[in-house]
């Protein structure tokens, strides 16, 4: 079963639901993925209200290979006390749900990623992006922005497991462009 959208140049969206040929266009895309949803059987989960200005909600991973899921002790400490504004959540493993202040949403992840490794010792590598490929949106607070902290804190991981350092990585993003 294939679910899928398209923003139109009018501004409107066009939800398909490819198995049953069911087509909607509306100009709010929350109720053209309700109505796919209820089309296709799902249930469907509206968003959360909006946050206030300057906070960013986002879900902190560790994705180390060998962790052992949620219960893993190693995250004992860090179940018990999570950084303000995140709840520790089992998605298969460890994972904090966050809404925390930042400048940016890549400041507000990384001042968590940071606490987390300063007060816990452990690293957060992912933001659970599972095809990361899929630009969605050009809001520098939005998925693309978690898109582009999700890909960081997976290449600076399995960089550090390779043996590659800091320096390493940024050489290869000055090198790219990234001054």
């Amino acid at each position: 079963m294939g679910l899928s959208f398209r923003r139109n140049a009018d501004g409107t969206m066009t939800g398909r639901n490819d198995d049953t040929g069911f087509t909607v266009t509306l100009a709010d895309e929350e109720e053209v993925k309700r109505q796919l949803y209820e089309d296709a059987g799902w249930e469907y989960t509206p968003p959360p209200p909006p946050l206030p200005p300057g906070f960013h909600r986002f879900c902190l991973m560790d994705d180390s290979f060998g962790a052992e899921g949620f219960q893993d002790a190693r995250y004992a400490d860090l179940r018990a006390r999570p950084p303000e504004g995140c709840v520790p959540v089992d998605m298969g493993g460890f994972a904090l749900e966050c809404e925390r202040p930042g400048k940016s949403l890549l400041d507000a992840v990384a001042s968590t990623v940071a606490q987390v490794r300063r007060e816990h010792g452990l690293v957060m590598n992912s933001l659970g992006i599972e095809k990361p490929q899929e630009w969605l949106g050009n809001d520098r607070n939005g998925y693309a922005a978690q898109i582009v902290a999700h890909l960081v804190l997976m290449a600076a991981h399995r960089a550090a497991l390779l043996g590659y350092g800091r320096k390493d990585l940024v050489r290869l993003l000055d090198a790219a462009g990234m001054g």
